[in-house]
């Protein structure tokens, strides 16, 4: 009975779900989940499944991880989530010239849709990325990441590549091996764990521009070296 071949809806399920928890490819995911409610897996078995009881089976693998991704990758095992597929709602980009917007950061967004800031570092759709001044910002690019490997190592290598002309990369959730790889490639990750619209969260990184930023911040900003040290602020939370 356990080596039961999955059903092909059930496969779908556990696949998807590996794409919501950091660094878990889905034969990780399928050791955990025998781990918890055990074989044959059934839609059953999925129902009674909960984020806490998939959290202790993983004996502390998951303990990095935000609430809110474990829940979603137990609504994809449960299939509550099938509908909420990606948003196909593209927004619009605005052009940038060489010269415009001096004393400017790059900031990249893990995004599943819209304009939203809703996504984790491994599984989300693509990339905003952000030219943001401290007057002005402006979307100048969406980097999908539909392209890039599904598990391992070279998943978070291509993703990092992806956004490597950013200074900074807001996400909801990104994992350890995964930040390392981005910290590596010279972009600060930012975790803020509750989703919400990329222009607020953007707006209060405008705050802290037009104070005493950290000093990675003003020399990202090409700007000159603060004589005070700056008070604590949101770029205090860089992973």
């Amino acid at each position: 009975m356990r080596n039961e071949p999955l059903s092909r809806a059930l496969a779908l399920r556990i696949g998807l779900a590996a794409r919501v928890l950091p660094d878990t490819d889905p034969a990780t995911l399928v050791r955990l989940l025998d781990e918890c409610i055990g074989r044959p897996f059934s839609d059953d078995k999925f129902q009674q499944l909960t984020p806490r009881r998939l959290r202790m089976a993983s004996r502390g693998a998951l303990a990095g991880v935000t609430p809110e991704v474990v829940r979603q990758a137990v609504k994809w095992l449960q299939g509550e989530a099938q509908e909420q597929r990606i948003s196909p709602d593209v927004p619009q980009t605005q052009a940038l010239e060489p010269c415009e917007m001096p004393n400017s950061i790059r900031v990249a967004v893990a995004s599943d849709g819209g304009e939203r800031l809703d996504g984790h570092f491994g599984s989300c759709a693509r990339f905003l990325i952000y030219q943001v001044a401290l007057d002005e910002m402006r979307l100048i690019d969406i980097r999908s990441a539909a392209a890039a490997p599904q598990s391992g190592d070279k998943k978070n290598a291509y993703r990092a590549a992806l956004i490597s002309d950013c200074h900074l990369l807001y996400i909801v959730a990104i994992g350890g091996p995964a930040a390392a790889k981005v910290v590596r490639a010279g972009i600060h990750p930012l975790k803020i764990p509750e989703s919400g619209h990329a222009r607020k969260a953007l707006a209060n990184l405008q705050k802290v521009l037009g104070g005493l930023p950290p000093p990675w911040l003003a020399k990202a900003m090409q700007m000159p070296k603060p004589v005070a040290k700056p008070a604590a602020s949101v770029c205090s939370e860089v992973y």
